[in-house]
Order: C-alpha cells, then structure tokens, then sequence
C-alpha cells in the first residue's frame, strides 16, 4: 500500500463515532473558551488596571509608602499619612518644566462616595485606558462655589440627575454623625462611565471644602451664608495631594527626586505606571490562580481525548484488523489514532475560540462600562492560532498511548471472534 488516507478515514471514524467525538469536542470547546475568557479577561483586567491614570507624569503627596499613596490618591482607598500645605504645593506647581498641576483634597463623603475637592482642571487632564478624556453625559464642570459633578456609578447607584441637591459628610465612612447640612450642593454634571475610580466619586471645588468646615461660634457649622462664603478667599490652607503633568516627560525623574529630598516637609512623588505595577503585584496573585484553574481546565479536556479513544480501542480491534488486511502497515494505524486525536482536539479548540470572541464581541461593552475592563482585540489574532497549534499538538502527542496499544494488536488477535 503506497498511499494510504489516513486524515480522510480519520474524520470517517471519527463521523462514525459521532456521538462520543460530539462530546469530546464540546469538552475541548468549553475547555478552550474557559482558557481564552480567562486570559482576555486578565490581560485586559491587568491593562485597565494599569490605565486608571495616564498622561499623569508624577503623583505628588506626604511621604509614605508609594502604593499607599496610588491608593488614597487615585483609588480613594485609605487615608494619607499627612497633608500638604498650599505654599509647598504652589512651589511646586511653578517649578520650571511643570505644565499643569491638578490639587486633591479628600477627606469627606457623600453615601459612602469618596466627596474630591479639586478643581476644573481635573476634568481637562485626568486620562484613563489610553489617553482618554473625560466626558460628561450630562451637564458640565464646576461653576457656583456649591457645584457638584458626580461619577457615573454615583448617578446610577442613587438615581441622581441634574439638578438635584445632596448633603456632604465628614469621614469616609458610609454612616457619618457630622453632616455639612448647611451647606447641600447642586449636582452640575454628571461623568460618562469610565471604569475608574472616577466613576465612585463625587467632585466639588476646594473653596467648597474650606467653606463646609469652617465653623461658627457654636462650632457646630458655619452661621455664614452662602452669600457671604461666596464673597471670602477660600483659597486652602492644605490639600491631601495632587497631579503633576510635565513639559517633557524625560524630566519626571529629576522632578521627583528634587520632590522626595524637599527639606521644607516631608513629600513623595511617584511615577504612576510604576507604582501600578507594584500594586498590581501584590493583587494579581488572584488572577495568576484562575489562569492556572484555566489551564488545569484544558489539560483535562485533553485527557478526556485521550480516555476516549482508549476506552474504544477494544471496540475497534476488528477494524484495526480489517484495515491492516486490506494493506495498512502497521505505522498506518498508529499515525491514524494519533490522527483522530489531533482532529478532536482541532475541532475542539476552533470552535471554543469562535466560541470566545462571540462572547467578547458581545460583552465587551458591559465589561468596559461596569468593570473597567477594556478588551483591546476582539479578533483571533497569532496568540490564539499559537494556543489552537498547542492544543492541537498536545493532543496528537497524548494519542501516542493509544496508537502504541494498536500498534501491538496483532492481525490475528483483531480478527478473533471471542465469545
């Protein structure tokens, strides 16, 4: 036998055990499309992550840790160790090289919403996930000295519009005692969805801050009105931290170091991809685990292959023995078991990658808009083409040990009748 078609009578064994081969090739599939989810998830989970800020050359605030600093300045997570004053910070933000500078102010909170004193120029250079603006859905920047803008998980989670009033209160916790309710605010704009901590926040201006605390005779809130607030110099005394954009971003490491050795008070400034990425360090221990369940996950769905057509080599003794009769040599059969193997797995893997990227493709907007998590392709591309040649030559390789048993099986131990 000179020409023997071995993929061809493959794909007919494996047509003609289409039942089984139907369930094998769906657990590739859920196995392929489990991987492929997981890993576009992180991947894209990992580069959001790292894009809450962008366009930000230096993150400027009391010395501590730099990650406790990215938490409370950016996440609005914990509190800073200390404050800065104003003076320090005016130094700064005229220093040679600085473009533009973006004060924060924390401190308070509005129904567990981290309450942001700062200024119009943060709406004109925050960036997130590539450069990107921010936008408003409705309204605009701070105007009135009681303005509020409120992120877009804020305006969802309590049923905001514009227009609408709200109370600020002391703390960062949920329930407060000390409530600004002298003073309600009046909700200007409202963010598009960013998947940021932006979108957790409520923003008023920094006069707004020194006006809520300043404190009649009682000491129990201001006796001013809003008048008369409106008509003082608010400017702050100390903020918590702000942002630094720089002319020419190589400049960024001399900045920094002129910051953190500043012998006036004790200050840090981080670069903030840096300081993301040991964030992310620390906290992507979860992601790491699910990739490896991921893959557990496929190397089962292999295995599951290779059961299968063990399991069916007793059954299919007589047509290994039909076959090596009608001029198939031994090598015949072994290339085709480890055939059948490689085309189940084939199957399998393309149609969990189809699988994948049509559950992407319809997803992704959702992911982007509640989680923050920005899927870059949602095309196959040479990763996935790798991943389905892996699978696919994985299996062929685990089909070794079933062709290896065939392979033994002689012509007259298939053509036996036993009873």
């Amino acid at each position: 036998m000179t020409r023997f078609p071995i993929i061809s009578l493959a794909w007919r064994s494996i047509a003609n055990r289409r039942g089984t081969a139907l369930l094998t090739i769906l657990t590739v599939a859920i196995a392929m499309t489990l991987f492929l989810g997981v890993e576009k998830v992180r991947h894209g989970a990992r580069a959001s992550f790292e894009n809450t800020i962008s366009g930000t050359d230096l993150i400027v605030g009391a010395r501590s840790s730099p990650v406790n600093l990215l938490l409370y300045a950016i996440f609005h997570i914990g509190d800073a160790t200390n404050n800065i004053t104003w003076e320090t910070y005016q130094q700064v933000a005229n220093a040679p090289g600085v473009a533009w500078t973006v004060p924060i102010s924390l401190g308070d909170s509005h129904a567990g919403f981290r309450v942001v004193g700062t200024d119009n120029r943060y709406f004109e250079h925050y960036r997130y996930a590539g450069r990107r603006h921010l936008q408003f859905a409705a309204g605009g920047p701070l105007d009135d000295l009681f303005d509020t803008v409120v992120g877009a998980s804020v305006a969802r989670e309590l049923g905001y519009s514009l227009d609408e009033e709200i109370i600020v209160a002391h703390g960062t916790g949920r329930v407060s005692f000390v409530e600004h309710d002298n003073n309600p605010f009046t909700i200007v704009g409202i963010l598009e969805p960013t998947g940021t901590p932006v979108d957790r926040s409520v923003f008023v201006s920094l006069e707004a801050i020194e006006a809520i605390h300043l404190e009649g005779p009682t000491g129990a809130g201001t006796s001013l009105s809003m008048d008369e607030l409106r008509a003082m110099d608010l400017t702050p005394d100390q903020i918590t931290a702000f942002l630094v954009g720089l002319e020419t971003p190589v400049a960024a490491l001399r900045l920094q170091r002129q910051i953190n050795t500043y012998r006036v008070e004790p200050l840090q400034a981080i670069i903030p991809g840096v300081a993301l990425s040991q964030l992310w360090s620390v906290v992507g221990v979860a992601e790491r685990t699910l990739a490896a369940v991921a893959a557990f996950v496929v190397l089962m769905g292999l295995i599951c292959i290779l059961t299968a057509v063990l399991t069916s080599l007793n059954e299919r003794r007589r047509e290994m023995a039909i076959l090596r009769a009608l001029g198939a040599r031994p090598r015949h059969v072994f290339v085709l078991l480890v055939s059948e193997s490689a085309l189940l797995a084939l199957a399998g893997a393309i149609i969990g990658t189809g699988l994948t990227y049509g559950a992407l493709s319809l997803g992704a907007p959702v992911l982007e808009q509640r989680y923050g998590v920005h899927l870059s392709g949602t095309l196959p591309g040479l990763y996935d083409l790798a991943l389905i040649g892996v699978v696919t030559g994985a299996s062929a390789i685990l089909g070794f040990i079933p062709a290896w048993t065939a392979f033994r099986n002689s012509l007259a131990d298939g053509m036996t009748i036993r009873t």
